[in-house]
């Protein structure tokens, strides 16, 4: 019987997470009008959108450099191109679907078939995620908790003489959160919010972090709330915090734009990239073996 609840539960699930998100975004809309919607959206120009994509492309590079550093360590070849198309695949499905992951694991699941073992396929998208949120969090303890940029730094030493793959995943990391935040400053500028630079980082981490609770739909609804706290306290104004959400919710829709490509790309193109990627994981096979 708990079984069958715990099934029933995991396939509402992200139903249960588009209500809820909805619900936010419609309480806020209640409360600051839709003007503060509709101008999100209108804010995003041609400009915004072509430094979107340079951004998008920056930090998924390096998210799918990540997953390659994580898959070969559990024994899985991944080349770099083959990633970097999955990775942009996996940010369009999971900003246009339901439950916000499944980008996630339909790059797991495929790229675990390629290498013949789904479950380390699995835990290899596992790891790179977590890997990306576990910089976050150092980032978010640095800029929350009183002087926790100190123990940041000490986090960020230690993680950096672990080893080279740890090196990497980190780098890695640190460079595709600097593009995101870099992201979250041109999506105020174009909602308009005439901040310091050093005002804005802080905000745009803890914005980030905010976006992880699973409680939303491509990212918006709670990262909506926070922001309209956040510039509310600060004296920017609730409408002007939740504009500058929804900017960088369509921008960050834009960057993940090219995931169109191998979406509906040549399936015979497709098929070289996998017949390689089949040969790579044979020839390291046979290494292994020879050792």
């Amino acid at each position: 019987m708990a079984g069958a609840g715990g099934a029933r539960l995991a396939r509402a699930w992200p139903w249960v997470r588009l209500v809820l998100a909805v619900g936010v975004l419609v309480a806020l809309g209640l409360r600051l009008g839709a003007d503060a919607f509709v101008d999100g959206v209108r804010a995003v120009d041609a400009g915004s959108a072509v430094v979107a994509l340079g951004l998008g492309a920056v930090t998924t590079v390096c998210c799918a450099w990540r997953w390659c550093v994580v898959a070969r360590r559990l024994g899985l070849v991944l080349r770099l191109r083959v990633a970097v198309s999955d990775y942009y695949r996996g940010l369009l499905l999971n900003a246009v679907l339901p439950a916000g992951v499944l980008g996630d694991v339909h790059r797991a699941v495929g790229h675990g078939r390629r290498a013949g073992d789904v479950r380390r396929g699995l835990r290899a998208v596992l790891v790179e995620r977590v890997s990306g949120q576990a910089v976050l969090a150092v980032a978010g303890v640095a800029v929350l908790v009183p002087r926790g940029a100190p123990v940041a730094v000490v986090l960020a030493v230690v993680a950096l003489c672990w080893s080279r793959d740890v090196r990497r995943v980190v780098l890695s990391s640190a460079v595709a959160l600097a593009g995101h935040v870099a992201l979250f400053a041109v999506a105020a500028g174009a909602a308009g919010v005439r901040a310091p630079l050093d005002e804005l980082v802080p905000v745009a981490v803890l914005a980030l972090l905010v976006m992880a609770v699973p409680l939303n739909v491509g990212g918006f609804g709670p990262r909506e709330a926070f922001l309209a706290v956040a510039f509310g306290d600060a004296g920017l104004g609730a409408a002007q915090g939740v504009t500058t959400g929804v900017v960088y919710g369509v921008l960050a829709l834009v960057a993940s734009l090219p995931g169109v490509v191998p979406l509906v790309g040549s399936p015979r193109s497709q098929d070289r990239e996998v017949g390689a990627e089949r040969l790579d994981q044979r020839g390291e096979h046979d290494l292994a073996l020879a050792r």
